[in-house]
């Protein structure tokens, strides 16, 4: 199937760096671009690749048939969460606009931690020790029992989120607990809510991601990167990352592809992992059913998953794309002055250990191999807008 001229692609989400790179990919690949984002600050807006702009309106089933009736775009995308699950929804409802979004089966699946973590270790993947807390638990003795620190987080965030804000209780992504006690403190706080989040053994090592496109149960596309410098420290978006060569890591490549077919996933998705090069472990953390945070290092080492999207599930070819071939890092820049300066306000680490840091820090800023999330000489309005949008917002 050839690709309409006069019809664009919508790319629901040109709020982020996330949505800025599919923009970019789609636009190189002579793709007319509508950009849809939260306001006129979206710095996807910004791109020259973005031909159209709108601003999203909720809910999507109210807003979406008015726009794709005023544009008649040949498919549309999204990049959070909650809109691939509005979209999922939508499937079939607007007209012959191609809805490119998981089933909303299996989109159920990776978004619920637990069960992505059962079809894992079926598939003989290593899985992090995990508790599930029930109401009416005894989570005093529990808690005694179990090996310190652990992560808190939510299964499925999205499915929680309007409970926890009824309550007035802030949705954490990630907590962290190195004993008992401040474990019992972090879950009384969700008593009033009658459930609770998950609780995981500590994994050693970094962050390693896998992202792979699929087809028909196959990979028709795959990367991988480790983080780097997150932002909190503690654990959270990748701020600087650097990509990993093909030729490592391939037996755990071919683990998250049976993973991902095993759940029957098509499309991009990034399978997580805690890698201890020490001891060779994966822990696998979670399956990002999604185009995920440091989707940018993929694209400027040359692995382009929003246009292999587009390729195999709208315009119908076949077959592996080319292999990515550059070995580059890639910085979110604001999230990463920010792990520096919480690194530099640590009276816990050593003076010299600080400073180091910073040195090495300010050392990427001269290395050949970095590349950025937002800012692009190919494509600079971007970074120009959001620092305008930015210096806007601290006026009002």
């Amino acid at each position: 199937m050839s690709m309409p001229s006069n019809r664009p692609v919508a790319v629901l989400g040109a709020d982020s760096p996330i949505g800025l790179t599919v923009i970019r990919e789609l636009g190189e690949h002579g793709v007319r671009v509508l950009a849809l984002g939260k306001s006129r600050d979206s710095i996807g807006r910004f791109s020259h690749h973005a031909a159209l702009f709108e601003t999203i309106e909720m809910p999507l089933a109210h807003w979406l048939p008015g726009l794709i009736e005023r544009h008649r775009p040949f498919a549309i995308m999204a990049i959070s969460e909650h809109h691939l699950i509005e979209l999922a929804a939508l499937k079939g409802k607007l007209g012959d606009c191609l809805v490119l979004c998981p089933d909303a089966d299996r989109l159920d699946i990776v978004l619920d931690k637990r069960r992505t973590l059962e079809i894992a270790a079926q598939a003989g993947l290593d899985v992090p020790q995990s508790w599930q807390p029930l109401a009416g638990d005894d989570l005093t003795a529990k808690a005694a029992s179990l090996d310190f620190p652990v992560a808190i987080k939510w299964p499925d965030p999205n499915r929680v989120a309007h409970k926890l804000e009824q309550q007035g209780i802030a949705l954490e992504k990630v907590e962290y607990a190195s004993k008992a006690a401040e474990l019992l403190a972090i879950l009384s706080r969700y008593a009033p809510l009658g459930e609770y989040p998950l609780v995981q053994g500590w994994c050693a090592g970094e962050g390693f991601g896998q992202m792979l496109h699929m087809k028909n149960g196959r990979a028709t596309l795959t990367f991988q990167h480790r983080r780097l410098r997150e932002w909190p420290p503690s654990g959270g978006v990748s701020s600087f990352c650097e990509a990993a060569a093909p030729a490592l890591h391939h037996d755990q490549m071919d683990l998250s592809e049976k993973l991902l077919r095993q759940i029957g996933w098509e499309g991009p998705a990034m399978v997580e992992y805690r890698h201890d090069p020490a001891t060779g472990k994966y822990w696998l953390m979670e399956v990002n059913g999604r185009f995920w945070g440091s989707i940018p290092l993929a694209y400027h080492c040359g692995a382009q998953f929003g246009w292999e999207y587009l390729r195999c599930h709208a315009l119908g070819e076949s077959g592996k794309a080319a292999k990515p071939y550059r070995r580059r890092r890639a910085r979110y820049a604001i999230p990463d002055f920010k792990h520096l300066i919480a690194i530099l306000g640590n009276t816990d680490l050593p003076v010299t250990g600080r400073l180091r840091f910073a040195l090495r820090f300010l050392a990427d800023f001269l290395d050949p191999r970095v590349r950025y999330y937002v800012w692009s000489l190919r494509d600079p309005m971007p970074m120009l807008g959001d620092f305008i949008s930015i210096v806007r917002r601290r006026l009002r």
